[in-house]
């Protein structure tokens, strides 16, 4: 008999899930912004559990993304955690078994361990809904799955699977047999009360002990599957206890299907808010912030606080390496950051960052930073730097125009474009036309930008565009100090970026000087 209760995910709100995103391929901006190295180390070790997907698939709507923020502060830093780690291990416990089960050679032994798997399952299940029972939930998603789980617990099915289980292994539990070995020969019969000599030996040299020395045996790893011997052996004593092992093998007919879905997928589904928080605790003990971010749709009036590149400070936390924060924000009729500034000095960290945090706001996620209102765009668009490709038979600025074109073909009032130092391989004066062109589209559409440049005349188009700067050490502008801030640009960008593509910057020129 299936729970009364309907419950479907702890990703999705409502009665029925979002389309599953099982197939779901990265999206193209993924690398642009390094969010496949971030997601990479969210998931790292838990391959079992396809989470990539999840990662692939934004949400659309800001209820959902309030679903998500619920779900994760009730598992951020609260007993609830603990209890789902829990029956995450049992779980990873029964499958194991159940793939070893899959692979051995011996049918009763095969049975044995799904026999185990499925005892493994039941206690997960039992201890999971005890804890939950007792914990004060406050999110839908887990009060939802709570009551889910506390109605199959309490069903007939659950509880006869559980009674089976539990009295078959007691059944197999009792079997007591006793083996006479004679040259080639093993004779199989009951256990009838024989003396065991075993204590009495290990008595007799227990005198001659003196002290533990170390052991310099060598211990050989046993291989689950059994051998012919010890297959031929389990035989006979099945032989000898019909009953004990006729109900394993009905047992093992009767209850392949006893995996619940819903709890399947609880299993599954609860490990993209474990891996994250996992992944954002790392960095959270190296002092770094995280928040739960407004997301709407309402305004384009953004702003994050001391944020920062995750990716970036997932390579420089573990070589225990500064990471620096930065602050932006889009107000009133302001539309595009156009950042400016030398090169290596966080523009480009500035942008993909950006870009970060509007897309794991739409995933529900936390976001770098002690503050952030992002906006719940549509689609995120990327154009970097790309290599020449030969096989295309067009120069770079041809390839450049025809990218671009094709955002501004799809792009909305409601996408978030993001656009690294384009133009870089024409001169000056077209540089700029193209460039002034491309941010009007990008304006007249109303569209959110960020746009990576070293033409500084882009950042003062008007009311929509705000100038940002990459900032140097005051009296050393070769001292880069990654902190990028509102403020006109210099006129230094060109200078910078003409310098660099001819080898004539500060640190091409001392690095082919000799020491």
């Amino acid at each position: 008999m299936e729970p009364a209760v309907t419950f479907r995910s702890v990703l999705f709100p409502g009665p029925e899930p979002a389309p599953g995103p099982d197939g779901r391929d990265e999206p193209p901006f993924f690398r642009d912004l390094n969010l496949d190295q971030v997601i990479g180390a969210v998931t790292a070790g838990r391959d079992e559990y396809d989470l990539k997907p999840f990662f692939h698939a934004p949400l659309t709507a800001a209820d959902s993304i309030a679903y998500r923020h619920e779900m994760l502060r009730e598992l951020d830093g609260t007993p609830v955690l603990p209890a789902v780690t829990s029956f995450a291990r049992a779980m990873r416990a029964m499958r194991e078994r159940l793939g070893l089960a899959g692979k051995l050679h011996y049918r009763l032994q095969r049975q044995r361990w799904f026999l185990d798997a499925v005892d493994a399952y039941c206690d997960a299940v039992t201890r999971l809904a005890g804890d939950l029972r007792d914990a004060g939930l406050s999110s839908r998603g887990m009060r939802g799955f709570r009551d889910y789980l506390t109605a199959y617990v309490a069903s007939d099915g659950f509880s006869e699977l559980m009674a089976e289980t539990k009295r078959v292994a007691s059944g197999l539990a009792k079997v007591s047999y006793s083996l006479q070995i004679k040259g080639n020969r093993i004779r199989v019969r009951r256990y009838e009360d024989e003396d065991d000599y075993s204590q009495d030996v290990a008595r007799t040299f227990e005198k001659f002990r003196q002290h533990d020395v170390k052991d310099y045996r060598v211990r050989y790893s046993s291989p689950p599957d059994m051998n012919h011997v010890e297959a031929g052996v389990l035989s006979l004593v099945a032989k000898l206890f019909p009953d004990s092992f006729g109900a394993l093998d009905a047992f093992c007919q009767r209850q392949q299907g006893y995996l619940d879905q819903t709890v399947a997928r609880f299993d599954r589904e609860v490990q993209f808010y474990v891996a994250y928080l996992e992944f954002a605790g790392q960095l959270r003990a190296a002092g770094l912030s995280f928040c739960y971010p407004e997301a709407g749709a309402d305004s384009k009036q953004v702003h994050a606080r001391a944020t920062f590149d995750l990716a970036l400070a997932g390579k420089l936390v573990p070589a225990r390496e500064p990471v620096v924060r930065n602050d932006f924000h889009l107000d009133g009729p302001e539309r595009v950051l156009v950042v400016t500034g030398p090169n290596q000095g966080g523009k480009t960290t500035l942008a993909r960052t950006f870009g970060q945090l509007h897309y794991l706001a739409r995933l529900g996620c936390l976001v770098p930073g002690t503050s952030a209102r992002l906006y719940l765009c549509d689609q995120i668009y990327t154009h970097f730097e790309k290599e020449e490709d030969l096989a295309t038979l067009s120069g770079k600025l041809a390839d450049d125009l025809i990218r671009i074109r094709d955002i501004l073909s799809r792009a909305t009032g409601d996408s978030v474009i993001i656009m690294n130092e384009i133009f870089t391989s024409t001169t000056l004066t077209d540089a700029l036309y193209l460039a002034r062109e491309i941010l009007g589209r990008i304006i007249k559409l109303d569209a959110l930008c960020v746009c990576v440049t070293f033409l500084d005349e882009l950042a003062s188009l008007g009311d929509t565009t705000v100038s940002m700067m990459a900032t140097v050490v005051p009296g050393n502008p070769a001292e880069r100090t990654y902190r990028v801030v509102r403020k006109p640009a210099d006129g230094l960008a060109y200078a910078q970026a003409l310098a660099a593509k001819y080898g004539l910057t500060y640190e091409q020129l001392t690095g082919r000087i000799p020491a």
